[in-house]
């Protein structure tokens, strides 16, 4: 019988300061942390332990596959991390090896579970996964632009002067160099952006530009970013616990959505407890439509050949 449990495979930062940001915000009654660095996973298990007693209860342990079987939700998080100087992409040929042998060890154990993708590049390894199981489909999705749409709000809101959860702003497509800003559908209390606030298309840039490289400047002061996708992932890990039916940027498989079909990228969609709900057929305007499909012809380029 399955719980209100999460296994996540990879103890480094992310993985870890997932498994915190669960423990604190008291999502899941229970969190198992697999990695292949047994020494490392069990450091990170015996350190999250000892925070149990400040926040509540939440059972910890050092996982193995056998702990899939009664997860709601397997979040992967493991492979090789982005470096100084590299892009998303960069990271292709060593993390798509790995999650081909995950992904049929994960639902060989538990054909139920819903898998969340964080490791990189998110688009292109979420693609993978619903290609090798495509009858779970909606199960599958990665945490896509996420990160990069809260990055995109918060700038804003500082911008505009409005507390960014008062904000309905989006990034769109891959989570990288090609993601697209959505400043037709920007809204503030249901009003539009350029009704509110006017912003020149200089500043405009500038919010963009700062948002889509936030993850370059901060893996070169301290080599990762995992503070920020920890919480997206408890907001990700709630909306499936607790069948919340919120609107995400996750990556997932889009078939005959704005003339796209076969490829992983972000879009709104709602989360729930079985996964992917349902789309939403957002109005883009023409100039975003084009941007999204170069983003989505840059990742089917970087896909050939994997499968």
């Amino acid at each position: 019988m399955m719980k209100n449990k999460v296994t996540i495979i990879g103890a480094g930062m992310v993985g870890s300061t997932a498994a915190y940001s669960l423990i604190a915000a008291k999502s899941a009654e229970e969190v198992a942390l697999i990695d292949v660095n047994k020494k490392l996973c069990l450091s990170q298990v015996m350190d999250l332990q000892h925070s149990v007693p400040f926040w509540g209860y939440t059972k910890v342990k050092v996982g193995s596959y056998a702990d899939l079987k009664d997860s709601r939700i397997v979040i992967i998080t493991c492979g090789s991390a982005q470096k100084v100087g590299e892009t998303r992409l960069d990271l292709l040929k060593k993390n798509s090896e790995i999650i081909k042998s995950l992904i049929p060890e994960i639902f060989k154990r538990n054909p139920d579970i819903i898998v969340i993708m964080v490791t990189n590049p998110v688009d292109i390894l979420t693609n993978i996964a619903i290609k090798l199981f495509p009858a779970k489909k909606n199960q599958i999705f990665g945490s896509g632009t996420i990160l990069d749409s809260a990055r995109f709000k918060f700038l804003l809101g500082e911008k505009i002067a409005v507390n960014p959860n008062s904000l309905h702003a989006y990034i769109v497509g891959e989570h990288g160099d090609s993601e697209v800003p959505l400043w037709s559908t920007v809204t503030i209390g249901n009003t539009p952006l350029d009704s509110f606030f006017k912003l020149s298309v200089a500043e405009k840039d500038e919010i963009f530009k700062t948002a889509k490289n936030a993850a370059y400047t901060i893996i070169e002061g301290k080599q990762s970013t995992y503070y920020a996708i920890a919480a997206g992932l408890v907001s990700l890990v709630d909306a499936v616990l607790y069948n919340k039916k919120t609107v995400f940027t996750v990556s997932h498989q889009i078939n005959d959505l704005f003339g796209l079909k076969g490829v992983s990228l972000s879009l709104p969609l709602v989360i729930g407890a079985k996964g992917i709900l349902r789309d939403i057929n957002i109005n883009l305007s023409a100039r975003e439509k084009k941007a999204l499909k170069l983003s989505a012809k840059k990742l089917e380029e970087a896909e050939q050949g994997l499968l």
